[in-house]
């Protein structure tokens, strides 16, 4: 038995109740209000960070959490679970099938179990530390692509590439790889755990939008790394790749251009 095997079954179960609120308000349609950052929250959103707090809550009265949309508790057991009720709103508010309900758990600042679920489209992804990542019951790997040439590059935020400072010789540098896609971010991160893409990079994002994306993709065999060489669901950008295009990646002019 793997250590984080039953956080892992709770919280699949936890964000499969919590897909099944977001799906009525989904299939009804639904408005928005905006944020202080720009970005849009949705009822929906609120409604299932707070199942998702309340069953967390119960299971593990001494942990923490941490939510996109305000939940905040602190931790009396060294461990956090970060929330981020409805990753991809836009999606969620165009009909698009590219939203998830991302939740993870941090042990003693790592990240030790994942979920990523799809309720548009019925896939769960999920791993715990040591014990794998899955789809649905079903054990995904990272591709094995080591050539630019053959691979798929998933790149986020193409409108604020230049305010991040990433726009140097970014086309150039893209024109190298097979196709290059922007399908957001838990899916393109996903696709890429599962061998169907081969390099996520995202410019801007925060814990919750990281967490379970990260144990899931490591999990899967994939890197994931910052763009000054950390591992931190905190630094605001990530990368995650099939660990055969590492040498690709260190082609990259100026990485710390972004920060």
């Amino acid at each position: 038995m793997y250590q984080w095997n039953t956080e892992r079954e709770l919280v699949e179960e936890i964000a499969r109740k919590a897909g099944q609120i977001a799906l009525q308000y989904w299939n009804r349609g639904i408005s928005a209000e905006i944020k202080t950052d720009g970005s849009p929250v949705t009822l929906a959103d609120k409604e299932c960070e707070k199942a998702i707090s309340r069953a967390l809550e119960e299971a593990f009265p001494e942990d923490g959490l941490l939510g996109e949309e305000g939940a905040s508790k602190p931790s009396r057991s060294g461990r956090r679970w970060i929330i981020d009720p409805i990753d991809g709103t836009r999606d969620f508010l165009r009909g698009n099938r590219a939203w998830s309900i991302l939740i993870g758990l941090e042990a003693e600042a790592q990240v030790v179990v994942g979920a990523s679920y799809f309720p548009a489209s019925g896939e769960l992804f999920s791993a715990a530390q040591g014990a794998g990542a899955f789809c649905n019951g079903e054990a995904i790997h990272a591709s094995a692509i080591s050539e630019a040439s053959q691979a798929v590059l998933c790149l986020n935020g193409f409108n604020a590439v230049r305010s991040y400072g990433m726009s140097g010789g970014l086309i150039e540098w893209m024109e190298q790889f097979w196709a290059v896609r922007s399908m957001g971010g838990c899916l393109d991160a996903m696709m890429v755990a599962r061998g169907q893409a081969d390099l996520w990079i995202e410019i801007s994002g925060k814990p919750w939008d990281f967490a379970p994306l990260k144990i899931i993709a490591e999990e899967a065999g994939a890197k994931f790394f910052n763009f000054d060489g950390g591992a931190s669901i905190y630094a605001g950008n990530c990368v995650v790749c099939a660990p055969t295009l590492l040498s690709v990646l260190s082609a990259r002019p100026s990485w710390t251009d972004a920060m």
